[in-house]
């Protein structure tokens, strides 16, 4: 379970990187805290989403499909909170804010479905 948490903190550092040198190299209308807050907020979305479902898998066959769930609904739910507080709430329409949220939730989506695929792909339930 150490060694998933450790990698997604690996892969927000990389993102992190990813962002400053493309917000200062291409002169976006963005501000690199706005990045850090959004990378930070869906990494702790992940990390949660990566403990139910280990700690799910860890646990007796009959629940092992009701943790995945669990954590795909837990997944879907915070970030259409987070969603809805980013775009709504702080109100963050431009164009670079949208683009902003939508990378970082596909990085982080796709982060997530290749660690329970891979997961699942070594389990039978």
């Amino acid at each position: 379970m150490f060694k998933k948490i450790f990698s997604l903190f690996v892969f927000e550092i990389l993102i992190l990187l990813i962002c400053y040198f493309v917000i200062s190299v291409f002169n976006l209308n963005l501000e690199f805290t706005q990045a850090l807050l959004l990378s930070l907020i869906f990494t702790v979305i992940t990390s949660l989403v990566l403990i139910v479902f280990i700690t799910g898998q860890k646990k007796n066959p009959e629940s092992q499909a009701m943790h995945t769930l669990s954590a795909i609904g837990v997944k879907f739910l915070l970030e259409l909170l987070l969603a809805f507080l980013w775009f709504f709430v702080g109100k963050k329409s431009g164009l670079p804010d949208v683009l902003l949220f939508f990378v970082l939730y596909l990085a982080f989506t796709l982060f997530s479905i290749l660690v329970i695929s891979k997961e699942l792909k070594n389990r039978v339930l």
